[in-house]
Order: structure tokens, then sequence, then C-alpha cells
């Protein structure tokens, strides 16, 4: 009896073994399955959205539009003559040997007072608009290699820049607003993407590089403008002017072709007298004042930084300056 209990002891020992190794073994199973769902479901899981799934909807009615739409009939009273085939007079070759004396001289044009309020003309016309930064701008991103004009990132002219950097430098502001639903002003229904162009009007400053250059063959001094750049004024939040930052720098000489296309505003409008852009800065009928020269300057330094920033002592010192250079000729002569 004792032998027949001791062999049924050992037949469920065995049996019951067998079952918790089959228990254990598919436990294991399942949490390896759960384990790997799991992480199947963190991986589908979609990414976090700040807008919660809210649409984006861009407006680009404050894109300026590109394209120039050329009058269909004769729009003066009087026949006019092609602008597109005027070209700029070829300066004097001045020898190295003749340049007795040489300055170099940066201005700003501060295009708010009056006698620079023709490079805020607002017009346009069968070559496009008429405004001067406007025009800078055609000139740069002209869409034909051969009549587009390089700008540069320094007044040295030794980093062009691509229409890339350009339209970077140019692109508008973007100003993102929920629209809300009008039926239920907590529920918003999607958020408008404002899209507005770069605002020409906001380049209140132009910066000019020249030279002065004293020539010995003709007896005379010389003014020629190198480079032009226009400036963009910096702002606080709280509305005070922080400066200005060159936007390009674009080489004059290279200029001179594309400005003697283009009219100058005439207050008068008098007809055949309407000079171009190019006669109007050969002519110097600007205003501007000096910021920094390479007279007296071995620090090489713009002139409010000597001044340690006092903007009425800068402005004499501008005028001193000029004063200078135009006593130098002065001086040359006997009487």
């Amino acid at each position: 009896m004792s032998l027949l209990g001791m062999t049924a002891m050992l037949l469920y020992t065995a049996a019951d073994a067998q079952r918790t190794g089959r228990s254990g073994r598919r436990n294991a199973a399942d949490t390896s399955n759960k384990q790997t769902q799991q992480q199947v479901n963190n991986n589908n899981a979609p990414a976090y959205n700040p807008m919660a799934g809210i649409p984006i909807l861009v407006d680009s009615a404050g894109m300026k539009q590109a394209g120039v739409l050329p009058s269909l009939r004769n729009d003066n009273a009087f026949e006019k003559g092609s602008m597109s085939a005027r070209t700029p007079l070829e300066y004097d070759h001045i020898r190295w040997d003749d340049a007795f004396y040489a300055e170099k001289v940066w201005r700003e044009l501060d295009l708010r007072e009056k006698l620079n309020l023709v490079f805020k003309y607002e017009a346009e016309d069968n070559n496009g608009s008429q405004m001067f930064v406007d025009i800078l701008l055609k000139a740069v991103n002209n869409p034909d290699p051969a009549q587009r004009i390089t700008a540069f990132s320094d007044d040295r002219f030794t980093t062009p820049l691509t229409t890339d950097d350009i339209n970077q430098k140019t692109a508008g502001s973007n100003d993102t607003v929920p629209v809300y639903d009008p039926n239920d002003i907590s529920k918003i229904l999607h958020y408008k993407v404002t899209k507005a162009s770069f605002d020409v009007k906001s380049v209140n400053k132009i910066a000019m590089k020249e030279e002065w250059v004293f020539d010995r063959e003709s007896s005379r001094l010389v003014c020629r403008i190198l480079g032009i750049a226009p400036l963009v004024t910096k702002y606080l939040p709280s509305g005070q002017e922080l400066g200005q930052s060159v936007m390009f720098w674009v080489y004059y000489p290279d200029l001179r072709p594309t400005l003697a296309k283009y009219e100058v505003y005439n207050p008068k409008n008098m007809g055949q007298s309407r000079m171009t852009w190019e006669e109007l800065f050969e002519s110097r009928m600007f205003s501007s004042y000096i910021v920094k020269s390479t007279l007296d300057n071995p620090a090489f330094k713009p002139i409010r930084s000597l001044l340690n920033g006092n903007q009425i002592l800068s402005l004499l010192e501008g005028d001193n300056i000029r004063d200078k250079i135009f006593n130098f000729e002065q001086n040359l002569w006997s009487y």
C-alpha cells in the first residue's frame, strides 16, 4: 500500500511541475507580447502639436505683387522718348600720379529731411516704382543675370550677396493671430498667418561712401561716389530708436546705368528739365552729414564713437571735416 502511495505522489508532483512550467512560459510570452504592443503603441503615438490640431491658414494679402503693368496707351499729352536708351557720361580718368590729395568720407542721408523727400516719391510708371529704395531692390533682384547689380555685405565690396541673402534681409514679418468662432468665442476655428512684404517706407536713411580727390592735371577737387547702402532702423520694444543696420552695399559705378533710366520727381514738373537719379547724385542735390572719414582718424572709427555718442558734437565735427577738405583746395591757390 505504501508503494502505491509513493508512486501516485511522484506522478502528481511531475504533472504539477509540468503544468507550472507551461504556465510560466505562457506568462512570460504574454508579458513579452504586452511589452512589444506597448512599444508599438508608443511609436505610433501622435507628435506634440502646439496648435492642438487647429488648421493654420496663410493670408498673403499683404504681399506686394511682383511685376509691372505697363500702360496700354500713351500716358502723356506729348511723345516722350524712351528712358531705357539713356546712358551716363563716363568719368574722366584720374591717374595715380595726378591724385595729389585723396580722402574717403562716409555720409548718411536722412530721407525725412525736406531736401531728400524726392527719395520717397511714391509713384508707378512703365518701368516700375519710382521710389529710390524700390529701384535699388529691383536692381539687385533683377532676374536677368546680365542686368543684375551685385550687392555686397561690406563697404569694401569683398563679399557678394546672393539673391537668397537679399530676400532674407528684405523678408517681411509674419504675424499669427487666432480666428474665433463667432458663435462661441472660446473656440478657435483656425490660426491665420499674415505675411507682409518688406516695407520700403521703413528705410529712412541711406549710407554713402565717397572719395574726394584733387586732380593735379585738371587742378580741381573731384568727388567720386563709391558705394550706396540702404539702412534699416531698429527700434526697442518701447518704440525708442536703437540705431541703423546696413542691408547691403552697392558699388555706385555699377549702379549708374540703372539710375540713368529713372527720373527724379520734380515739384514743378518742368518736362525736359526732370533730371535722372544719376544726375541728382552727380550734381549732389541732396542733404547729408558726415559720419566717418579718413581725415585725421588713425583709429578709423566713426565720429560718434570718438565723441562718446554726442550727436550735436558729431554733426559739428562732420561740418569741420567738410570745411577742411574744402579749404585744402582753396589754400593751393595764390592771389
